[in-house]
């Protein structure tokens, strides 16, 4: 595995989630999207997971700045009796599978929550 940094996800890493969101979303159907979305359609799903909202997001970035990986918690269901259970997401570029980033991602999600 290379060397990586966890972190909250920023704004600025918005275009690369997608970007790595789209991968599957175009080549799996592991997301259930059917079409991929742009950087403007995924600001509201970012905003609910970053900063101070009651979602999570960590990022897995490489040493030369490049993001490649995050994880999530969401919302499991609407309904009022789920409002304290999440549901966990993990997307990694496809070049960085393999390297333990996913597990390292799921460990700092899991503490921060």
């Amino acid at each position: 595995m290379s060397l990586i940094a966890l972190r909250p996800a920023v704004l600025d890493d918005l275009p690369r989630l997608t970007e790595i969101y789209n991968h599957y979303v175009v080549n799996t159907p592991v997301t259930f999207d059917l079409q991929p979305f742009s950087v403007e359609q995924r600001t509201s799903w970012f905003n609910e997971h970053s900063g101070t909202s009651r979602h999570r997001m960590i990022v897995a970035v490489e040493a030369n700045g490049k993001v490649v990986g995050y994880a999530t918690t969401g919302r499991f269901r609407p309904k009022e009796a789920y409002e304290t259970t999440v549901e966990s997401s993990i997307y990694c570029d496809p070049d960085a599978t393999g390297r333990g980033i996913g597990t390292e991602l799921y460990r700092a999600l899991f503490e921060s929550i």
